[in-house]
């Protein structure tokens, strides 16, 4: 892997909310006195009783609790606390895929909010319910999560391109006392269904009510009596019953967010108030270098942990202004996202790897037509960035002046645990650097022990931190079974990482996507990065499949730069370039060239198809509700049929 050094800009050094000694002060009293640390940042957050005892509990038993005692709103820290110094500062602009916008200031955020909680009160809705939400990105998803958050409601946002059977799955395990939703949603400049997959997620479970929100006019099926509508609603509410805001414990239930499991049940992640909130709110301030006239835009959509934090719990507890996008990064053109950066002179951006590779697949042309000169610091989630990647988006979205952060952590993590800082050290293409307050990653082997120095292994935390996940929803064995089991007194996070000689941290995967070829041990990531690196090659997913002689075989789908024909010399090619870059041992048995690979809507490669579709097993494929292009699949499998093989 590359070991090219990046420093930031000695601007950015000079002006940045934390330096190295700060950094180094700050992470010792987060390791070695946590209560102290913990009790010192607490005091960042608006409290209406304080807490008796910072942290209790460990991970022989999974029974963690933060902040015994205290009580707090995460919606009164969101907004109501800013309004004596920022009730006309802009809170949310919202972006509509036709380039319509709405701005919202912080006073006019409050009035939403509270509506919103007034109709929730006025359809019984209390504290501790749940409320499911899927909503396309319009203001009222944000309004909706912040006034459950306002009356002690437990939400649960499920992406509104999931399935009906997906959205079934959740309902049934949440038993949600009200679904908020839309009649329908525009996507690529065309209409889309979302109260009909409510409709056919509903079947056969009775619920009191479905408020829609009217974002298209289309026709709808109505039931009378459970539907209504969100403006009449609005119209006829006591807008007074939304202006109290719940006094909640600091471990009460917050938000049920579920991850989009390839197999299985999902999986309904359960994170509570005040930790959740003070790691989104640290976080926030030093990892994106929070300044109050900063204009941000996380492009993550709500249905996901990122959209959680980064986009609304994060931001707006700093009085930050949020952008929120309904679009997507290439509708009507390539250019929409620096386009949008250019209208609103955006200063921090933060998006996917996925995104990324798609963009600079389509040329720095588009880039070029716009100045982009308000960017001042560019972030990644979701995956590992590929060096390649990393360097194109350094180059030609920021120009060389912006410092990138890496960012690695979980929907179970609540919040970014390990990440660049760049005011403290140079940044490495493809590597998360170092950990984040409170956390304390660890490498360890098969059976458990710790591995020091420079190593690749299971990375555990060996620490616990505020905003991590309390449980899994429903389940109570599940929580300490599925994270906590494995290596005793580690929490797992189920990646595989390596260490650096500088102690510097490279996510490789997850830990079944490390294959085992010839007894060489290889990470997925590794073979995919060396893929990309070949001039030919926008993007790359590796598999493992059987092999009579090496056990298993590296089988590679490819993605082709624009308007480049597949041929079988430039998969030969591409085999020696790996080769070259990693060793013979890493070397693709198998080519399959491919306009498309299998992503979730979140971004993330549906590597358990790709496994099924190089293994020549069509029939059962599984789910394959979460794709965001489900016909991708019929592609790749007619593909699979001209692979290059290599000798």
């Amino acid at each position: 892997m590359s070991q090219e050094l990046y420093d930031a800009p000695n601007s950015f050094i000079q002006n940045a909310n934390i330096d190295k000694a700060t950094y180094e002060a700050m992470q010792t009293a987060a390791l070695l006195e946590p209560d102290v640390f913990w009790a010192q940042q607490a005091e960042r957050l608006t409290w209406f009783k304080p807490w008796t005892q910072v942290f209790t509990g460990d991970f022989s038993t999974g029974e963690i609790n933060w902040f015994t005692g205290g009580e707090l709103n995460v919606a009164y820290n969101c907004i109501d606390r800013h309004l004596a110094q920022c009730a006309q500062k802009t809170a949310v602009i919202w972006e509509a895929e036709n380039g319509e916008q709405k701005t919202f200031t912080y006073q006019m955020l409050y009035d939403e909010v509270c509506a919103a909680a007034a109709m929730l009160r006025s359809l019984t809705v209390k504290k501790g319910d749940r409320v499911i939400i899927y909503l396309p990105m319009i203001p009222q998803l944000m309004f909706t999560v912040l006034a459950c958050a306002r009356i002690g409601a437990v939400h649960s946002v499920v992406f509104a391109g999931f399935s009906a059977e997906s959205l079934h799955l959740r309902i049934k395990d949440c038993t949600p006392k009200l679904i908020i939703t839309a009649d329908g949603g525009y996507r690529r400049g065309q209409q889309f269904a979302v109260k009909k997959q409510v409709d056919q997620a509903l079947d056969a479970i009775n619920i009191a009510h479905v408020l829609v929100v009217k974002r298209t006019g289309q026709e709808i099926f109505w039931q009378s009596g459970r539907d209504l509508w969100w403006h009449e609603q609005k119209d006829n509410v006591d807008l007074n019953l939304g202006i109290h805001a719940e006094i909640m414990s600091a471990e009460d239930p917050l938000f049920i967010l579920y991850t989009s499991g390839s197999t299985g049940k999902p999986k309904g992640i359960l994170h509570t108030t005040a930790g959740y909130l003070l790691g989104a709110h640290i976080s926030f301030y030093y990892i994106m270098d929070y300044k109050p006239t900063d204009i941000y835009w996380c492009t993550a959509d709500i249905g996901w942990i990122t959209g959680h934090t980064y986009l609304v719990y994060g931001p707006l507890s700093h009085g930050a202004t949020t952008l929120l996008f309904e679009g997507v990064p290439n509708y009507p053109d390539p250019g929409r996202f620096w386009q949008i950066i250019d209208k609103y002179q955006v200063s921090v951006f933060y998006s996917a790897p996925t995104v990324i590779r798609m963009l600079m697949r389509e040329g720095d042309e588009w880039v070029k037509k716009y100045q982009r000169l308000s960017l001042r610091l560019l972030g990644t989630v979701g995956e590992p960035i590929n060096p390649e990647a990393w360097r194109w988006y350094y180059d030609v979205i920021g120009e060389k002046r912006c410092p990138i952060v890496d960012t690695w952590w979980q929907t179970e993590t609540g919040s970014i645990m390990i990440s660049p800082l760049p005011s403290c050290w140079p940044q490495k293409p493809g590597s998360a650097t170092r950990p984040f307050f409170g956390a304390k990653p660890v490498l360890l082997d098969e059976a458990g022990q710790l591995l020091t120095g420079e190593a690749t292994g299971y990375l555990c935390l060996a620490q616990a931190w505020p905003s991590m996940l309390r449980g899994v929803y429903g389940d109570k064995t599940a929580f300490y079974q599925l994270y906590l089991s494995k290596f005793p007194h580690y929490y797992l996070t189920g990646d595989k990482a390596r260490r650096d000689k500088e102690g510097d941290y490279w996510i490789i995967g997850r830990s079944d996507d490390v294959m085992n070829v010839a007894g060489h041990r290889i990470g997925s990531a590794e073979v995919e990065n060396a893929l990309v690196a070949y001039p030919l090659i926008t993007e790359a997913a590796v598999v493992c499949v059987p092999d009579p002689i090496k056990g298993e075989a590296i089988y590679a789908f490819a993605t082709l730069q624009k308007d480049v024909t597949p041929t079988a010399q430039s998969a030969k090619e591409a085999c020696e370039w790996v080769a070259m870059e990693i060793g013979k041992f890493a070397q693709p048995s198998y080519i399959q060239w491919t306009n498309a690979l299998p992503k979730t809507r979140s971004g993330k490669i549906m590597r358990r198809l790709l496994r099924k579709i190089a293994a020549g097993e069509y029939t059962d494929l599984g789910d394959i509700s979460t794709l965001a292009d489900p016909a991708v699949v019929e592609l790749l499998i007619s593909e699979s049929k001209s692979v290059y093989k290599s000798k």
